[in-house]
């Protein structure tokens, strides 16, 4: 993993990037929840998403918005941060030209900003958004959604209530060529404590299955290359990765000694 710094519309942008081997591995951009209330790229729940893309083969950044950390600039609770996901994509896709798709995942506040930048960006091929804020922000905008995507909901969430997503999902799935998956996590609260592996799993395997539906059906000649999406090797969904909540926050903090990770929305 890398740490990045790239020039924003406020200034300099902070980063951490994991480039893959594979120059047309699919990328992704990993947006954090909100900055006035401890959100950075540091959060749990962004470095989970952050994991299951990297463990899947992609080259994935996650950054800071204007005002967090070392990224400069200042809050403007929708247009700036949106502008820094427009740059921040930007930054990973010219770092990928060779890319075969291109994912965009966000946590709360981040989540809203994502579904933004998609209707932004028609080269955005699908979504994860966790725990959008549908009881407070407008997701209106969504019309049509351009594409299909997976929305997650903790059941015990004290901050966005489930129905409000719930309701989401349902506008979003009347639309035609378009299919929303839903999964609502049982107890989880809305930092997904004692959650995360659920939240790794589900995400996850719609990744896998996602990437396999977009993978073209006509047939080669000659010996096929493994993919990194084959059914064969899951990627730590199953055995790699610690079921026990503990164990998994101890590897993530392994695994990226300098952050230091929040629960914070």
């Amino acid at each position: 993993m890398t740490e990045v710094l790239f020039n924003g519309h406020a200034g300099r942008l902070e980063g951490r990037y994991h480039q893959s081997d594979n120059p047309n591995a699919p990328i992704a951009l990993i947006l954090h929840p909100h900055p006035q209330y401890g959100g950075t790229m540091n959060n749990k729940v962004v470095y989970t998403l952050f994991s299951v893309f990297q463990n899947l083969g992609f080259s994935v950044l996650r950054f800071n918005f204007r005002s967090v950390g070392r990224s400069q600039g200042e809050f403007e609770d929708g247009p700036g941060e949106l502008s820094d996901a427009t740059i921040a994509l930007d930054w990973l896709q010219a770092a990928n030209p060779e890319a075969r798709q291109c994912w965009v995942a966000g946590y709360s506040f981040g989540a809203w900003i994502g579904l933004q930048l998609l209707m932004r960006r028609p080269d955005i091929n699908n979504f994860i958004a966790v725990s959008p804020p549908a009881n407070e922000k407008d997701f209106s905008f969504l019309a049509p959604c351009p594409t299909s995507g997976l929305i997650t909901q903790g059941s015990a969430d004290e901050i966005v209530t489930p129905s409000s997503v719930t309701s989401l999902v349902k506008r979003l799935n009347v639309q035609r060529n378009v299919s929303v998956d839903y999964a609502m996590v049982e107890g989880a609260d809305h930092m997904y404590n004692n959650h995360l592996v659920d939240l790794y799993k589900i995400a996850g395997h719609y990744i896998i299955d996602a990437m396999k539906k977009k993978l073209p059906t006509r047939k080669r000649r000659g010996r096929r290359k493994k993919s990194e999406l084959d059914n064969e090797d899951p990627l730590m969904l199953e055995s790699d990765i610690d079921t026990e909540e503990d164990e998994f926050d101890d590897d993530i903090g392994a695994d990226d000694e300098d952050d230091d990770f929040d629960n914070e929305e």
